[in-house]
């Protein structure tokens, strides 16, 4: 197994090789030279699955250099009770007869990113260690990113963290997570703007190859290919609790509220090793810049003044930062022309996928790229909370609602539908109450969390500035 960049100006690397990095060096996303065929009948007539077994078992796919024993140690580090409260790591809750969700966000930060974060903060660990390096992780977050990472990364030794997240445009749940941190590798910069432009920050000194090699610099943000092999897991996991439900027939579809393309892009992958799943169905809210794409057929990022401020904020983005891969294999993995294809978003401000012909490999249901879409608004939301507490006693969260809402609205007769959880509920109180009329309820052990000193710095969204202070606190 190597890896390459989309853009081709990149030489083949190993897993290990390409670990602590984030943009390639020309620019573009790593991925792998080829998606591994995997088998996935040798677990489907097991009834008790273990979600670290089937880690292990796909992991050492992408990373065959990591010896059997050392992995097997590194995700029980990453995945235990202590951390995620229950030995089953990803459970999928059934909803009646044609409706699932499958449960994410038990780990310490209560977001589906813990799962792949958790498991990227021992990569780290293992590889620092045995290159004798040091790293400074920079991220931007909307929202869940930042906490899981921080949480993942903290009292880390040979790592800092330098957080990116955008001012006023976090739940004030999210934000106490992140900031009431007080460990000395832990900082919190709030940027006068929106995600993307925190977001566009740390693409560009990502590019700076002086400042990245300066600093040591490392990325933490889904374009880090091990989170997208981190999520690559639960897809498979999924289907198989399914399959042990008695969901036995062809119609298994999976419904993933995104705005970064990150989530949907690990169940692309995992049907490219041959999970059949039925349909992918992207949901987004009111910014529904790839919702737009796939009805559409075009793909166009909004400007960051243009993005919504609304009631499911993590998904409040304006470009997928991790579509290109995506474009990349619509281009049949062919550098040259992929890179004809991304120079007219950098030209036009879009890219019409009806206009060079590849709109048809995105909606042919059965195309191996075939996606689906629909978009929620916070009326709908509300209306999805309301509707599965009462018909089910669930409890879900903003981003999750627009999953159902949209899975619901476009459900096929016979189709099974699990609906990728993104948070816990009390991410979003305000939201819940407005909803049902209580907020939920805080765990213990975080009760007072809202009540800690915050620690962070405010700052323009000027990377003059942010450089500045990376470099004096490195």
């Amino acid at each position: 197994m190597q890896y390459l960049s989309t853009r081709g100006g990149m030489n083949a690397a190993s897993f290990s090789s390409i670990l602590l990095e984030g943009l390639a060096p020309d620019g573009g996303l790593v991925v792998p030279n080829i998606y591994p065929k995997y088998d996935i009948r040798k677990w489907v007539k097991k009834t008790n699955i273990g979600y670290l077994d089937l880690a292990k078992d796909i992991i050492l796919n992408f990373a065959p250099e990591i010896p059997s024993e050392e992995l097997s140690a590194i995700l029980n580090n990453a995945y235990n009770t202590e951390k995620f409260q229950s030995s089953v790591i990803a459970p999928l809750n059934m909803l009646g007869d044609s409706l699932a969700v499958l449960e994410l966000s038990n780990g310490p930060t209560y977001a589906f990113k813990d799962i792949a974060m958790q498991l990227l903060g021992e990569l780290f660990s293992r590889q620092l260690n045995l290159e004798d390096k040091y790293l400074n992780i920079l991220g931007a977050t909307s929202g869940d990113t930042g906490s899981s990472a921080e949480y993942a990364m903290r009292g880390r030794d040979r790592i800092k963290v330098f957080m990116l997240s955008p001012k006023d445009r976090m739940s004030e749940f999210q934000k106490a997570q992140m900031y009431t941190l007080t460990d000395n590798n832990i900082h919190n910069i709030v940027v006068d703007g929106v995600f993307d432009q925190c977001q566009q920050i740390v693409k560009n000194l990502a590019e700076d190859l002086d400042f990245k090699k300066s600093t040591n610099l490392g990325m933490v943000n889904s374009i880090n290919w091990a989170r997208i092999c981190g999520q690559i897991i639960y897809y498979f996991y999924g289907f198989l609790q399914a399959k042990n439900c008695g969901w036995v027939d062809n119609k298994i579809s999976f419904v993933v509220p995104t705005g970064n393309f990150g989530n949907v892009l690990a169940g692309h992958i995992a049907r490219q090793m041959g999970l059949p799943i039925y349909r992918l169905i992207i949901a987004t809210n009111e910014n529904n810049i790839l919702e737009e794409c796939i009805n559409c057929g075009i793909y166009r990022p909004r400007p960051a003044q243009n993005v919504f401020n609304t009631s499911s904020p993590s998904m409040d983005i304006a470009a997928a930062s991790n579509f290109e891969r995506y474009v990349f294999d619509l281009c049949d993995r062919d550098p040259t022309y992929h890179n004809q294809v991304w120079q007219e978003l950098k030209i036009n401000g879009c890219i019409n996928f009806k206009a060079n012909g590849m709109y048809k490999k995105i909606i042919e249901k059965n195309s191996p790229y075939s996606l689906f879409a629909g978009k929620s608004d916070h009326k709908q939301r509300i209306k999805t909370i309301r509707f599965l507490w009462n018909k089910f006693q669930r409890l879900i969260d903003p981003h999750t609602a627009d999953g159902f809402s949209v899975g619901m609205n476009i459900m096929e007769k016979d189709e099974k539908i699990i609906v990728l959880e993104t948070a816990k509920p009390i991410k979003f109180a305000e939201t819940i109450k407005e909803a049902l009329g209580f907020k939920p309820q805080i765990p213990t052990k975080i009760v007072n969390l809202v009540n800690l000193d915050q620690k962070f710095v405010s700052m323009k969204a000027n990377i003059k500035d942010i450089k500045t202070y990376m470099e004096n606190n490195v």
